[in-house]
This record gives C-alpha cells, sequence and structure tokens, in this order.
C-alpha cells in the first residue's frame, strides 16, 4: 500500500474515539504551553538580572586604559597623562550598530562627611548630557534632582543619605587623594538622594559633574578613566566590544575594552545556568506527557487487537502495523501543536506586555548583585517555542512507539479466536 493510505488509515483510527483524541491532544497541547511559560519567565529573570546588573550603572561595554583594573589606579586615564581629545571618540563610538550612547566616566575613592559621621565612598564624575544613555541611575533619583555641570553638587544614594543623616540641600564634605599627590578636598552641596534597591550601590556611589571631580582629583580635562556603551540588545555585547576596540585603535587610544560577561562574570554563570535548566524542564515536562500518551494509545491499540490480527492475516507487514500507530501519534502530535501555539501566542504577548505585581507575595530582591523586582516578567523569542515544537513531536513519536511495537506482536490467530 502507499504512504497516502497509511495517513489516511491513521487519521480514521484518532477518529474513533474523539473524546479520547481531544484529551490526549489537550494535554501536549498544554505541555506545550506550560514548557514555553516555564522558559519564558525563567528568561525574564535572567533579561532583569543583565538589564539591571548592567544599564542600572555600568553600562554593556566598558572601556579602559591598559592596566587600569583591576587596580582601578587614579593615574591609569585614557590616552596616558596628556589625556585624548573625547569628542571625537565618542562621536565614532555612538555610531557603532547598536550603540544607543557612549559616556565618558572618571572614578576615585575618598570620604563624604556630613558633622561627625562619615562614609566611605566610590566617586564618579559623570556628564549629566551622556550619561542617561548609558545608566538608568539618573531615573532612580528619589529625591532632589541630578548635579549640574559647572557646580559642586553631588549625588549620593539613600544608604549613605541615611548614615549621613542628611538630603537635598545639606552640606557636605568630600576628601579624596589627588593624581598630584595633594589631598583634595572641598564643600559640595547634596543635590539629590538615589534609591536603586541595590544596598551596596546606595551605600558607595557619589557622583559629580565630570569637570568639577576632575578639579578635585588634579585631572587635566582630558584625561577619563571610562568609557561605558549602552546597547540596545546586552547579547550584541562581544560583537560590539570588537568593534570598539578597532575604533580606540584607529583613534591610537590604547585600550582595554571589555563587554558585560566579562565584568559582570556572575550574572553570565546565572545566565548560562538559566539556558541549561530551560532544556531540563522541557525535558521534565514532556517526559511526563509521554507515560500518559503512551497509557492511552496503548489502550487504543489493546482494543483493536482484532483489526490488527485481520490485516496482519491479510498480508500487511508488521512495520506497516507500526508505521499506522506511529502516524497516529504525528497527527496528533501536529494538531496538539497547532492548538498549544494558538493558545500559547496570546498568552505570553499579553504576560510580557502586563507582567503580574507579586509585590504581595514577595519584595524585590537581589541576586548576583543585580536587582530582581517583583515583577513576574516573560521574555519571548523564537528558541524556546521552537525547541518546545521539537520536543512535542518527540514525545508524540516515543509515546507512539511502544502500542506500535504492541501492535506488531499481535498473533492474527489468537486474536481473531478471541483467545
Amino acid at each position: 500500500m502507499s504512504g497516502r493510505v497509511w495517513w489516511r488509515l491513521a487519521w480514521r483510527n484518532l477518529g474513533r474515539n474523539r473524546k479520547r483524541t481531544l484529551i490526549t491532544g489537550a494535554a501536549l497541547a498544554f505541555g506545550y504551553l506550560a514548557a514555553v511559560v516555564i522558559v519564558g519567565v525563567s528568561d525574564g529573570i535572567v533579561a532583569e538580572m543583565i538589564d539591571n546588573g548592567t544599564s542600572l550603572l555600568q553600562g554593556q561595554v566598558q572601556v579602559h586604559a591598559p592596566g587600569y583594573l583591576p587596580e582601578r589606579s587614579l593615574y591609569a586615564t585614557l590616552g596616558g597623562d596628556s589625556g585624548m581629545a573625547l569628542s571625537p571618540v565618542l562621536e565614532r563610538l555612538r555610531e557603532l550598530p547598536g550603540v544607543t550612547g557612549a559616556a565618558p566616566r572618571v572614578l576615585g575613592g575618598g570620604l563624604v562627611s556630613a558633622g561627625s559621621q562619615t562614609s566611605g565612598a566610590v566617586l564618579m564624575g559623570e556628564d549629566p548630557a551622556l550619561e542617561p544613555r548609558v545608566s538608568r541611575l539618573m531615573a532612580a533619583i528619589a529625591t532632589g534632582r541630578a548635579p549640574e555641570e559647572g557646580t559642586r553638587q553631588v549625588l549620593i544614594g539613600s544608604e549613605m543619605a541615611r548614615k549621613l543623616g542628611v538630603g537635598p540641600g545639606s552640606e557636605v564634605v568630600l576628601v579624596a587623594p589627588a593624581a598630584d599627590g595633594s589631598l583634595g578636598n572641598d564643600l559640595f552641596t547634596v543635590s539629590g538622594v538615589y534609591r536603586t534597591g541595590v544596598r551596596e550601590l546606595d551605600a558607595a556611589y557619589a557622583l559629580l559633574p565630570i569637570g568639577t571631580l576632575q578639579s578635585l582629583l588634579a585631572l587635566a580635562p582630558g584625561r577619563v578613566h571610562e568609557i561605558a556603551l549602552g546597547l540596545s540588545d546586552p547579547w550584541t555585547a562581544a560583537a560590539v566590544a570588537d568593534s570598539a576596540r578597532a575604533v580606540l585603535a584607529a583613534a591610537g587610544v590604547p585600550a582595554d575594552v571589555r563587554s558585560w560577561p566579562r565584568f559582570r562574570p556572575e550574572i553570565a554563570d546565572y545566565a548560562r545556568l538559566a539556558r541549561a535548566s530551560n532544556w531540563i524542564l522541557i525535558a521534565i515536562v514532556f517526559a511526563m506527557a509521554v507515560f500518559g500518551v503512551a497509557n492511552t494509545m496503548l489502550m487504543a491499540t489493546f482494543e483493536r487487537r482484532r483489526e490488527f490480527a485481520v490485516v496482519r492475516a491479510l498480508g500487511t507487514t508488521r512495520s506497516g502495523v507500526a508505521r499506522t500507530v506511529v502516524y497516529e501519534g504525528l497527527i496528533l502530535g501536529a494538531f496538539a501543536l497547532v492548538a498549544g501555539a494558538l493558545l500559547t501566542a496570546p498568552i505570553l504577548v499579553w504576560w510580557h506586555r502586563s507582567p503580574p505585581d507579586m509585590s504581595f507575595l514577595y519584595g524585590g530582591f537581589t541576586m548576583a548583585g543585580a536587582l530582581v523586582r517583583p515583577v513576574l516578567r516573560v521574555q519571548y523569542s523564537l528558541e524556546a517555542p521552537l525547541l518546545a515544537a521539537a520536543a512535542l513531536l518527540v514525545t508524540a513519536v516515543l509515546a507512539a512507539a511502544y502500542p506500535a511495537w504492541r501492535a506488531t506482536r499481535v498473533p492474527p490467530a489468537d486474536a481473531l479466536s478471541d483467545r
């Protein structure tokens, strides 16, 4: 018989007990839904960690002078002691595909004091016009405003403000070792207080206008320690880092360019672990489905023992009988896949656009130094649906394999005599 006949027989056999077929197909469709949603939630947590772990302050790509890391020497600035022409380099970096912004930074360690209270701080000089295109720290200002260029203003975190007992409008003293060997110190006004939810960040960083910090640290205007790049897609960081390295080399600026997996390896490790876990989750979901579908198909095979005996007595080969049962599984899997996809797509789109707020169950928390908000976000991509689709079809075939083998083992004489 031709292959088309086997498909028609398989189709007709599925229609014999429509209720059982619908229940079995629904189990596979809901298995597909569960697998895609579970992977989507896992990917959403990873995306949240990457976004908050890099976009909150650090950026997705960082450029430093060779030897600046890990010691973060005050003297190791891009372009050496004479500095560099920042504007043309920043313009070239911003023109790279996928780059949303490039911001120069000056970094130093120091003390922030108010009255009898003192707190250690990482002093970061930033450009108020360029920094918002790279990081979201300015958007986290809880009270007050960002410091303005050319002023002696400082933006501090909520934990530092609480420790010092200050707020917007308060005066603090900043003390830091300068590049000329002196001790830079001056009186600053707190322009605002930011709150990110990451305790370590809120307690450590004090932000100043870049020119003001360069003056405090006795650095020339062209000397910066870091250029941070913001990207539209964090997963393109490695490619953008290579392009940025070429731009800096063409400009004659020796540089150490690193993508976020290098300076935030703990987040990259968690992302790899989550991706491996997705495979395991999909395998578990469909392994459970295999036994349920196989049991149903085995019952259907047992009910058709006489039919299999008749076709075997008429000369049908064992492979023909097995092919019919396997084709039933494939057809069932295909229809379940279509139904599952139609059910899953609108749920994922709605969930992605309107993630449920889970703050009534738990508050935000930090993982690997990144804030994870109490929002159950779903991140969808083609990988998870395609992977789940392949797993569903494999499940349908595996579930049909044993019943198909049993069908070929039916002795025609015994089955026809009801023994």
